[in-house]
């Protein structure tokens, strides 16, 4: 693949300039832009196309967080972040913006590069996919965020999945240990195919291939009982029909 492009934004000179060095001796990122706010570098990620930012959390006028929620409000598949800060207690708000990893200053270059290798293979696993040369990949499984890597899930694997308050347990036929990943079961419904998922109560989603025994109000996958909301009666009526 071609190099990755990057942008650098750190308020403290020193910083910026050790992250722009680690990015310039690094053979697959090619820097385009260093910047020392996060306003600036809005202004570029609009336009142009960036793969990945290495941005600061604390800074004036707009913090690094900050400019993570706008670019993740765009609605539109914008560059990966991998936030570097002195600051360890924003590690869950990075976990909420989708960022590809955390950085904590005072870091090296072995550091560096561990994050910017998980950038690289996220944007080659976009760009294949996006080009259908995994299409069978893509019509067969997820792909889930887990702590800061993407792990690929078989669909056949799923049994089904358990939304909590911020995280989103998925139960596997292959492990009896769950994985859990940040994110929301609305986000998880919208990527998953309806012929073969089905959401049956605002905390499930289930795999309907797995699904052993059914009730008017209930489904059964192993010994797990899973309840059927009021919510979605009607359109698990529809589906408890074919049984019947």
């Amino acid at each position: 693949m071609s190099q990755l492009t990057c942008i650098a934004v750190d308020d403290e000179p020193l910083a910026l300039g050790l992250v722009a060095s680690f990015i310039d001796k690094t053979p697959f990122l090619k820097l385009v832009g260093r910047f020392s706010s996060a306003v600036e570098a809005l202004e570029v990620v609009h336009q142009q196309e960036i793969d990945v930012i290495f941005l600061d959390i604390q800074m004036p006028d707009l913090t690094g967080i900050e400019l993570a929620r706008v670019i993740e409000a765009s609605g539109t598949r914008g560059p990966r972040i991998i936030f570097t800060t002195a600051f360890n207690q924003y590690a869950l708000d990075g976990f909420r913006v989708d960022a590809l990893d955390y950085l904590l200053k005072p870091f090296n270059y072995e550091e560096f590069l561990r994050a910017a290798s998980k950038a690289k293979a996220y944007v080659e696993l976009v760009q294949k996919a996006a080009a259908g040369a995994v299409a069978e990949v893509k019509d067969e499984y997820l792909f889930l965020k887990v702590e800061y890597q993407l792990v690929r899930i078989a669909y056949e694997d799923i049994l089904y999945m358990e939304g909590l308050k911020d995280y989103v347990k998925v139960h596997l036929k292959s492990d009896s240990k769950p994985i859990l990943s940040l994110t929301s079961l609305k986000a998880l419904e919208e990527k998953l195919p309806p012929s073969r998922f089905m959401r049956i109560h605002r905390s499930f989603i289930v795999n309907l291939d797995k699904i052993a025994a059914v009730t008017r109000n209930s489904i059964q996958i192993g010994a797990t009982t899973i309840p059927v909301s009021d919510q979605y009666k009607e359109i698990f009526n529809q589906f408890l029909s074919k049984w019947m």
